[in-house]
């Protein structure tokens, strides 16, 4: 019995220090456990284009730049606040692309209903990382609240001040109008960087009515182009005429002035000659006298004068 007792007694210590030495090995590895982990929680490293916000029990302490920092594990923790450019999207053609954005649709001064597709691009300034994460908490937040939520409306405004057809015809006026609507509503630690209005698709029956009109127009500018172009012909074919009429007169003006100079050259000629004779009447007998041959006629008709010449008898010269 007393063996027995003993040996029971034995058992129980060789348990109770096979328990402690379980005991002391978690405890043990808890510690390296813990270990670890403090080291590898005391570093941690920001990429360029984000900056991190080193909380310290919650309470902000600083803002960090890229790089390997360290901090006090299980006091400090770091939230990273990107700078990158970030995109918000209103009417994709695959909505998951747009994340919980709506469809963009809006009416335009002349009632016509439309959807439209529209990108924003913005990004956080460096020096507004602390005012972001203190009364925003995250850029999703800060998009939401900054810009989801207004732009929308200053689209669907802008967008009513322009007609169908004029909306189309000044696309870029239209997207730096809504460009300027969004950024002055934009009163957060953001900056707009753009705004790209990429599509407006306007209903079916719309398109089909500018579609007809369209080509109703094309058809009279090639009318009147074809109406033109015949005036243009007109006026060739008058100017000829013009040109043709022009040249006959001057032909005649011309010939009429060379019978005038001619008629006048020849009333001139006669009148002198006519003077010649009246101051010369002997002149009449030199011309017949030049145009003689210095033959007889051969025969005479019965009656007729004898054709003569007077000739004087030259003076007998003085001795």
């Amino acid at each position: 019995m007393t063996d027995m007792q003993g040996n029971s007694n034995r058992a129980q210590q060789h348990g109770a220090v096979g328990s402690r030495s379980i005991g002391s090995g978690i405890v043990a590895l808890a510690m390296v456990l813990a270990l670890v982990g403090a080291v590898m929680g005391s570093w941690y490293t920001i990429d360029q284009g984000d900056r991190g916000v080193l909380l310290t029990n919650g309470a902000l302490s600083s803002v960090v730049d890229p790089g390997l920092h360290f901090k006090l594990p299980w006091l400090q923790r770091v939230e990273k606040i990107s700078l990158r450019q970030q995109v918000l999207k209103w009417g994709c053609e695959n909505q998951s692309d747009c994340g919980n954005l709506p469809a963009m649709q809006a009416y335009s001064r002349d009632q016509q209903p439309a959807d439209m597709r529209v990108t924003v691009n913005f990004h956080v300034p460096e020096a507004e990382v602390s005012n972001v994460y203190t009364n925003y908490g995250s850029i999703e937040a800060l998009a939401d609240r900054v810009i989801a939520r207004k732009a929308p409306q200053e689209i669907k405004t802008v967008f009513g001040q322009y007609d169908a057809v004029s909306v189309i015809q000044n696309r870029a006026k239209f997207n730096k109008d809504v460009a300027d609507a969004i950024s002055s509503v934009t009163d957060g630690p953001v900056m707009i960087d753009s705004v790209q209005v990429e599509n407006i698709d306007f209903s079916d029956a719309y398109e089909q009515a500018v579609e007809a009109r369209m080509t109703a127009q094309v058809e009279v500018q090639k009318q009147e182009q074809n109406l033109q172009q015949e005036r243009i012909k007109a006026d060739i074919a008058v100017t000829q005429a013009k040109g043709r009429a022009d040249s006959v007169k001057a032909e005649a003006e011309a010939s009429a002035y060379k019978t005038r100079i001619e008629g006048e050259a020849t009333a001139e000629a006669i009148k002198a000659r006519a003077a010649a004779l009246a101051n010369n009447p002997l002149l009449v007998e030199l011309t017949k006298a030049e145009k003689w041959d210095g033959q007889l006629p051969k025969s005479m008709i019965p009656g007729s004068t004898v054709p003569f010449l007077e000739l004087s008898t030259p003076a007998p010269a003085a001795n």
